[in-house]
């Protein structure tokens, strides 16, 4: 008599990230729409002077986002000025350079900078995916051996698998929040992926 048993099973797998991704942003006011733009503009080209001049490549510079808005006086009535803004991701292969490239970005753009996002990613997660993996599938074969010892069984072939998406584990990042700041000391410690998989074999009496 044949059928068969099927065992979910969860590894995981660490690396250390290696490259960096900064969101940064300029928000600029004026009287008129022509005054934020030109002072965001000059301000947002000051920014990606510095990050060329601390090593980090053209192709990884990119605007994210721009826009202009009116600003209204407090009963929300009159147009009191105008802000602009201007979003920038910045990819850095080089950790090392985080701390003071954040500094020069304070000095390019001044109080006009915001630091909203430090992503610590790993650049290619596949080799730490394959290892997640081949750990999920261990685990659920050894979680299939129990259950055919425990049900006096013999474990048979692999009749089918299936990849559980559990939503983001196969792009691990560590974030750090920051605002309108200069310096950040930056911790690169591990990113984890996780895996999971479910595995059916046949197991026979």
């Amino acid at each position: 008599m044949s059928n068969h048993v099927e065992v979910t099973g969860v590894g995981t797998a660490s690396a250390e990230p290696d490259v960096v991704r900064l969101d940064i942003s300029v928000r600029c006011d004026g009287s008129d729409v022509a005054q934020a733009l030109s002072d965001t503009a000059r301000r947002t080209e000051a920014l990606g002077t510095a990050a060329l001049d601390h090593g980090v490549a053209a192709a990884d510079l990119q605007t994210s986002g721009a826009g202009v808005h009116p600003r209204h006086d407090r009963d929300g009535v009159d147009v009191i000025g105008y802000t602009a803004y201007e979003s920038l991701r910045v990819t850095v292969r080089d950790m090392a350079r985080i701390g003071d490239l954040v500094q020069a970005f304070t000095g390019a753009a001044g109080n006009a900078l915001t630091v909203e996002r430090i992503a610590l990613e790993i650049s290619d997660p596949a080799p730490v995916v394959e290892r997640a993996r081949a750990a999920a599938f261990q685990d659920a074969r050894t979680r299939a051996e129990q259950y055919a010892e425990l049900s006096d069984r013999t474990l048979g072939k692999v009749v089918a698998v299936s990849d559980v998406d559990r939503g983001g584990g196969a792009q691990p990042r560590r974030e750090l929040m920051a605002a309108k700041t200069g310096g950040l000391p930056v911790q690169a410690g591990e990113n984890t992926v996780t895996a999971t998989v479910v595995v059916r074999w046949d197991w026979m009496y």
